[in-house]
């Protein structure tokens, strides 16, 4: 199962917010063992936000969305999601319940408009304010503010999926070699992947300010077993070049 993210908005493409949902959404998925397949940023123009959902939903991978679901005219990630699957928009009636209960008697048109989804769409109960976010066909449709978004995204984790934590052999284990260059390495790097086909070296860099030592994150990633098999070769051969090295939380 590949899971992706989609991070919607104006205002992450110009700069004028930053994006924080990438970094989380790779935590939450790896305290679960689980892994994120790609991601993509989309701005929110219409036709190109209905023909990056058409993509993602094409793919059958699972995918949160965060942004675009909001009151205002510029959001229009719901109409984009109808859009791309041929679907008509309707009020969803536990949205609508929702909905009024959050606002009672101050409940208007534009606030219900915010529980319109795509036709057979189900919701993602938000426990800050009880707006909810809505999924269909795997994807998950959430607010653009975190405090919202990432609740939601582990209710969707621990309710939907709960069935693939920790249930792939997969492990990532690195280590931080000190006053080292990839170079030097390279020979080595070779070895252990000729060795562990089975499983993915990877080799990080740092370029070190000025007074900062040079350090270079050397690690595998794949099979637990294979893993540890092949960080032990790598860190015996750093202790016989005398380079100091030390294991990366």
């Amino acid at each position: 199962m590949n899971f992706g993210a989609l991070i919607i908005g104006d205002e992450i493409l110009s700069g004028r917010r930053s994006d924080k949902h990438l970094a989380r959404l790779i935590e939450l998925l790896g305290a679960r063992g689980l892994k994120l397949s790609w991601a993509r940023y989309c701005s929110d123009d219409f036709e190109r936000l209905t023909e990056t959902l058409s993509q993602t939903f094409a793919s059958g991978d699972v995918v949160f969305s965060f942004g675009g679901i909001g009151a205002t005219p510029d959001d229009r990630t719901r109409e984009a999601a109808g859009a791309a699957l041929g679907l008509e928009l309707a009020l969803h009636p536990e949205a609508e319940a929702e909905i009024r209960v959050r606002f009672g008697d101050e409940i208007t048109p534009e606030r219900l408009q915010m529980g319109v989804y795509p036709r057979g769409s189900e919701i993602i109960p938000n426990p800050y304010n009880r707006i909810p976010g809505f999924s269909i066909r795997q994807h998950y449709f959430t607010p653009g503010f975190p405090v919202m978004a990432w609740p939601m995204v582990e209710w969707v984790l621990d309710t939907k999926y709960a069935h693939l934590h920790h249930a792939e052999d997969y492990v990532e284990q690195a280590i931080t070699v000190w006053d080292a260059y990839e170079g030097q390495l390279i020979g080595l790097m070779r070895q252990i992947t000729g060795k562990f086909p089975d499983a993915t070296l990877f080799s990080l860099p740092t370029l070190a300010a000025e007074g900062q030592r040079r350090s270079l994150e050397l690690g595998m990633k794949g099979p637990a077993e294979r893993v540890a098999a092949a960080m032990a070769l790598i860190k015996a051969d750093m202790d016989a070049r005398g380079l100091e090295w030390q294991d990366k939380a």
